[in-house]
């Protein structure tokens, strides 16, 4: 299961006031699927590449001859 929701829930427990969690039910879903991804620290670092890979694709198109 790849979790990509990112969710902010009041946690006064917490200095900044919150924590992250994802769309997925982690407790539930644990036990019916082989790997889930975690929020936060999953996907977040795929998909900061992907935009960088599309930015470079999109200058190049751009600026070449």
């Amino acid at each position: 299961v790849i979790d990509v929701g990112i969710n902010r829930i009041k946690d006064h427990t917490k200095k900044s006031g919150f924590r992250l969690c994802g769309d997925v039910d982690f407790e539930n879903a644990a036990s019916k699927c082989s790997f889930i991804t975690p929020v936060p620290g999953g996907v977040g670092p795929l998909t900061i590449a992907a935009l960088m890979k599309n930015t470079l694709n999109a200058f190049q198109l751009k600026f070449s001859e």
